[in-house]
């Protein structure tokens, strides 16, 4: 099923109709989903449909249009679930911005879900949770009930021990097209195909090397993401002297000056060994569970999570089922920060910092630090 009904606001024009590789953006994810070997395709159309339509007429593949559209994702998740095939055993969901994931990925997908009997299956590159997703039969029901701007993530809670992480090869799971820059940034990776080398020379891989702590107050920063808030944090932490780390799959020096380093793997066994570390996720829902999970199980002091509160309550409920020690969930701040009426990347970076600063200062941390 892929889903090509947005109005790309982002990008100024429709994505679905970008010329890319002699083709549009939508008709190479299509080539892509066919290569794969599906037994049946489902577009499901929205902004624009007529003028899309034509460009896919002579595909083999089936269409819906969802007058819902601008409601959201969910719509057009139950726009497709409702014309699958009644012999349907799964689906999976494909974006139509992400033009640059393989064909093989999507067959070891359904290969995983064949051999392991999982609800939702979720590809992973070096530990970076991308899509698309594959979903059993059996969540059908709760996708159809969902409602706005929310996709398939909405449903993972209810099905935790039912989800196959799959680790692939491919960080096309990783790349969307949602504006001009990403246009841009990743005009050379849409010439060369899927060779990673393309994207991730320019990403800087080696990054700054990292001085090794020296001091009891030596104190890590590990920050989760490129997003505004995060490179706040980055600016406000480097002032504070702290080592700042910057975990991100595509992010580069340029865009985060203040780090010390980039990581592009999810690993926290690849930091050094701080002797105070403290981890904020500001992804975007992008990857934060599996953030906010390395870094509890890395000991780390503090973890703050940037989310809105039904996606603190997702998360909460998945690390309560893998954390029985309630002080290990004690170190989750979800929301993150003071509550400070911040509203700018930059007042949510203060109040994160201040708050990082309280529980630095609380007797309990300063003898874990003497020891």
């Amino acid at each position: 099923m892929v889903l090509a009904a947005g109005e790309s606001s982002r990008m100024g024009e429709a994505k679905q109709l970008l010329r890319l590789n002699g083709g549009t953006l939508l008709e190479r994810v299509i080539d892509t989903v066919e290569s794969s070997g599906v037994d049946d395709i489902v577009v499901v159309l929205g902004h624009r449909a007529n003028e899309i339509l034509a460009t896919i007429a002579a595909k083999k593949l089936r269409t819906i249009v969802n007058d819902a559209y601008r409601e959201g994702m969910g719509t057009s998740l139950r726009a497709g679930i409702s014309v699958l095939p009644p012999e349907t055993d799964a689906a999976l969901i494909v974006l139509a911005d992400q033009p640059f994931v393989r064909p093989e990925t999507l067959q070891l997908l359904m290969e995983q879900y064949r051999n392991s009997g999982a609800q939702i299956v979720i590809p992973m590159y070096k530990g970076f949770r991308g899509n698309p997703v594959l979903l059993d039969r059996s969540v059908f029901p709760e996708v159809m009930a969902l409602e706005g701007d929310i996709g398939c993530r909405a449903v993972f809670g209810n099905h935790l021990e039912g989800i196959v992480k799959t680790p692939v090869e491919d960080v096309g799971i990783l790349l969307d097209l949602d504006s001009q820059e990403d246009l841009r940034r990743l005009a050379n990776f849409a010439d060369v195909g899927a060779q990673e080398q393309a994207l991730l020379r320019p990403a800087d891989l080696e990054g700054r090397e990292i001085p090794q702590p020296d001091s009891s107050e030596h104190r890590g920063l590990v920050i989760v993401g490129r997003e505004p808030v995060g490179r706040a944090i980055a600016k406000i932490a480097k002032w504070m002297n702290f080592t700042v780390t910057v975990v991100d799959p595509l992010a580069t020096l340029a865009e985060v000056p203040e780090a010390d380093r980039v990581l592009h793997s999810l690993n926290f066994s690849e930091l050094p060994p701080y002797l105070s570390r403290y981890v904020v996720v500001a992804s975007r829902g992008r990857f934060d569970e599996e953030a906010v999970e390395q870094a509890l199980r890395s000991a780390s002091a503090y973890v703050g999570l940037v989310a809105n509160r039904k996606r603190v309550q997702e998360i909460r409920r998945s690390l309560e089922s893998k954390f029985r020690k309630t002080e290990s969930l004690a170190k989750v701040h979800a929301p993150a920060g003071l509550d400070i009426g911040a509203r700018t990347p930059e007042e949510i970076a203060l109040s994160i910092m201040a708050q990082i600063v309280a529980e630095s200062r609380k007797p309990s941390l300063l003898r874990q630090s003497d020891a």
